[in-house]
């Protein structure tokens, strides 16, 4: 513990330009601290030349305000949020094929329509289920789903977006026309 702060879990988003070797940048200044990644989520943005990176890693305030004023001085680096404390809405898509036995199959299917999820793949020996929600819930599903055995799970790791505006775009509405003027070069003198 440094700076009276217990070490938890951040969301860290990072607008980055869309180049080779930032990601690797970017990893590398939270692993030359000492600390793992929990998980990293990279994707293009509406504008093709910038990236969005969710990072998610356990540390303490002071040490994290550290990563991100490092990360702030990267020339390739646009713009950091820690979203931890700031209201926002986080997803996390998981894959999880578990074995499919007839006595259990009914009892796969309720689970999975309770918890909103998918069944995207259906063998004779297992089904494939699609789960997007927040990491408490699918862990919840996982723990539902372990007795009837658990093959493979695959994670995204997690996405975050801030809730409601950060910025408004501007909407840009025509100039009016001045009253007794006219821009058309044909029109000569108006009197008013």
């Amino acid at each position: 513990m440094q700076n009276g702060s217990e070490p938890r879990q951040h969301t860290v988003a990072v607008l980055v330009e869309n180049k080779f070797g930032v990601l690797s940048r970017v990893a590398g200044l939270f692993s030359a601290r000492g600390y793992n990644i929990e998980s990293l989520s990279v994707g293009e943005t509406l504008d093709p030349t910038v990236s969005r990176m969710t990072i998610v890693v356990h540390g303490d305030e002071f040490v994290i305000e550290q990563v991100m004023k490092q990360l702030h001085k990267l020339i390739d680096v646009i713009k950091v949020s820690d979203l931890t404390d700031d209201d926002h809405v986080e997803r996390e898509l998981m894959l999880i094929r578990v074995n499919a036995e007839p006595q259990h199959r009914a009892e796969i299917m309720r689970t999975a329509d309770i918890f909103r999820a998918k069944i995207v793949d259906v063998t004779p020996q297992s089904f494939t289920i699609e789960a997007t929600g927040e990491q408490g819930k699918l862990e919840a599903l996982v723990e539902l789903l372990r007795p009837m055995g658990i093959q493979e799970i695959v994670r995204t790791g997690k996405v975050a977006i801030a809730r409601g505006p950060k910025t408004r775009r501007r909407v840009e509405t025509p100039p009016t026309p001045k009253r007794g003027r006219v821009d058309d070069p044909r029109v000569v003198g108006f009197a008013d």
